[in-house]
């Protein structure tokens, strides 16, 4: 396996471990714990240390965990997204990959799909076209 390969396998199993109930409980009786021990330890600047390098270390470390999630996820969605474009005859296949484009190129195309998204509201059909829409949610929410 390689490297890449281990970080995403550790990225995944961290990131789905960190999110359960549990792990929120354990974190939660650690600083309880940190807490009362601090009369015994007389809240010297040693007792506050050990929880701030703690907490310190392991945001450090699920900052990369949770970035490679969020690529990962981000990846995986734009691939099902694309792949409806494809499917689909009526989409425009020139927006496959746009998210690659410059900043200033998806702002342009954003702002030219508003515009022919607000055309299409003037048209006089446009709420025939959005009644009949919704009795077909309605529809397929009903069964």
């Amino acid at each position: 396996m390689t490297m890449s390969g281990i970080f995403a396998s550790l990225a995944k199993a961290v990131s789905h471990a960190a999110g359960r109930p549990l792990t929120f409980g354990l974190a939660c009786a650690i600083i309880i714990v940190w807490a009362i021990s601090g009369p015994v330890f007389a809240y010297s600047d040693t007792w506050q240390l050990v929880i701030n390098t703690g907490t310190t270390i392991i945001t450090f470390l699920m900052v990369f965990l949770i970035q490679n999630t969020q690529n990962r996820d981000g990846a995986a969605m734009q691939a099902k997204l694309d792949e409806i474009l494809l499917a689909t005859k009526e989409s425009r296949d020139e927006f496959v990959g746009i998210e690659n484009l410059s900043e200033e190129d998806l702002v342009e195309i954003l702002s030219a799909c508003q515009e022919e998204a607000a055309a299409q509201r003037q048209d006089p059909t446009f709420k025939e076209k959005l009644k009949k829409m919704h009795d077909v949610l309605k529809g397929s929410r009903a069964a």
